[in-house]
């Protein structure tokens, strides 16, 4: 028998992934990629008898694949919280699948918990955690700190715009059972840390292509920042205007545009549903579209401020 263990290349996938192994070690094969790149059950040469972990990946986008694993009898495990429309019954297939909106895939499961769900831009649970675990507040610093920067190596339209491959950063955190651990002996995490910092320095310069009372668009320039800081800068817009929906936009090659969508955090709701309609996938708070027409941005923005009405008239 063979194992794989297949994650989105985040914070959530790999902590999560990390956590597993602490629990539960065991030598196998590593398939990971951009936290775009997450159609990767294709990618996993299994046969009869072996054996699948999936963390952190859309079921939906990775349906087909699965279904193929289990026809030639692999045994798949799946653990994740994006939304899964008709889960097939299967005796090799075992999902946990849990889409509650303060939840990402290491909550499903815990111990690096903390650092995963600040990098998910999940603050409040992850201070919830904190204090259960009761970690000070200069750890707690440190886990957001190593969060959020390990979910920035996964941002990125190609493999040249990421700042360290998500399995080699995978294999430079392995050996440790304590984040806080990683952190001290891992000097790479502050070169990171500074990269990310730079980056949103740049983009919060930038001003809205369009703003109105419930949403605001940003579009970015087609350059390697943009398109690593995309999801940490929805992220940060999200925290400092928790009433709004956010999208910030970065130009692909062939005349399309890349998407990061946030909910308002202040009701993470209906980024998934908005997005699918686009082609795209992703959660109930955070979502993406991989490939939205340049033609089709003005009718994006409509159906955005559709999606996202001005909350101040809701509430009369």
């Amino acid at each position: 028998m063979q194992y794989f263990d297949v994650c989105n290349g985040d914070a959530d996938g790999l902590f999560a992934l990390h956590q597993l192994r602490l629990a539960t070690p065991r030598d196998a094969v590593l398939i990971t990629g951009r936290k775009r790149d997450n159609a990767l059950l294709g990618r996993v040469p299994a046969s009869h008898g072996d054996h699948v972990t999936a963390l952190d990946l859309s079921f939906d986008v990775n349906r087909a694949a699965v279904l193929a694993l289990l026809a030639r009898g692999v045994t798949v495990d799946y653990i994740d919280h994006h939304m899964a429309t008709d889960l097939p019954r299967h005796p090799l297939l075992h999902a946990d699948i849990d889409t509650a909106p303060d939840v990402c895939t290491s909550l499903v499961r815990s111990p690096w918990a903390v650092a995963a769900a600040f990098g998910d831009n999940l603050p409040d649970a992850a201070h919830r955690l904190a204090g259960l675990a009761g970690i000070d507040s200069d750890d707690e610093a440190c886990l957001r700190e190593l969060g959020e920067n390990v979910n920035y190596t996964g941002y990125g339209d190609s493999e040249d715009d990421l700042l360290v491959a998500p399995a080699a950063l995978y294999a430079l955190l392995a050996p440790y059972a304590d984040p806080l651990d990683f952190v001290a002996a891992c000097p790479l995490l502050t070169e990171i840390g500074q990269a990310r910092r730079d980056d949103l320095k740049l983009a919060c310069a930038q001003r809205p292509a369009e703003a109105f009372a419930g949403v605001e668009v940003y579009t970015l320039p087609g350059e390697r920042w943009a398109r690593r800081v995309r999801g940490a800068f929805a992220n940060r817009l999200a925290l400092t205007a928790a009433d709004r929906a956010h999208a910030v936009l970065t130009p692909a090659a062939d005349g399309f545009w890349t998407v990061s969508v946030r909910a308002p955090l202040a009701a993470p709701f209906g980024a998934d549903r908005f997005c699918r309609a686009f082609g795209g996938a992703g959660r109930s708070g955070a979502a993406g579209i991989g490939r939205l027409p340049c033609a089709a941005f003005d009718a994006f923005v409509a159906a955005f401020r559709q999606a996202y009405p001005d909350p101040r008239k809701l509430d009369r």
